[in-house]
């Protein structure tokens, strides 16, 4: 099997020879870029299974870059940064990022989040079944079974249900969860959201309290799983 390809763009050299040991210890195949020119040439001329962008590119700002990135480049693209404020981490998921880790991070969740990515990547696009874990959701028939047992829901949470099951291991911010749902007039109604989000919980989860497949992003969205 081909190994993956990550490519790094960071002007740190001290992360991206950290990432590069890491990354290559786990049997991915790791190219560099120190900025924001250099990686989208490097992307352009041969597209890596995956980006990890820093944010603070000493010619470009990454949020820039991902915009560009992602006028042609549909894989998946992890922000890697120190700027942890809940504006910057919602500006960068809304305009396309995979997902989003600040710096220091543990290398092992980067892993985690990285093999995620990847393996949704690879999942087809079109497939008509998505299973997780006792969770079965038929996007053709519009029927959710849990543990073989069909799932009641009303019209809104299948829909909820169903953005969320298309975007697994993503984390989907607030604001475009409510437009992608319920329309552009409602992407301040957190609150709305919050009430669907506890109701869907109810009757796909084990213990709704303790959730394993919705799963909250504090100040920034959900993830399914």
């Amino acid at each position: 099997m081909n190994k993956a390809e990550i490519l790094i763009i960071d002007d740190e050299p001290q992360i991206r020879k950290l990432l590069q040991i890491n990354l290559e210890s786990n049997d991915y195949k790791v190219v560099q870029a120190a900025t924001a020119r250099e990686g989208v040439l490097m992307a352009a001329n041969h597209p890596p299974d995956l980006i990890i962008l820093d944010i603070g590119l000493p010619d470009k700002s990454g949020h820039e870059v991902l915009l560009e990135l992602r006028q042609w480049y549909g894989k998946p693209i992890i922000i890697l940064s120190v700027l942890d404020n809940e504006k910057d981490i919602v500006s960068a998921l809304d305009a396309g990022a995979t997902d989003y880790l600040t710096k220091p991070f543990r290398t092992g969740e980067l892993l985690a989040r990285i093999r995620a990515a990847i393996r949704r990547s690879q999942t087809a696009v079109n497939a008509s079944v998505i299973t997780a874990n006792e969770l079965e959701i038929d996007l053709v028939a519009r029927v959710v079974k849990r543990k073989n047992e069909i799932v009641k829901l009303t019209a809104t949470e299948y829909t909820l249900l169903a953005l969320f099951a298309k975007n697994e291991s993503k984390v989907l911010t607030h604001q475009y969860i409510l437009k992608e749902v319920w329309g552009y007039g409602y992407q301040t109604e957190t609150q709305y959201l919050r009430v669907f989000v506890g109701s869907l919980r109810k009757k796909i989860e084990e213990n709704p309290n303790n959730p394993q497949h919705l799963i909250t992003e504090s100040g920034v969205g959900y993830r399914f799983q």
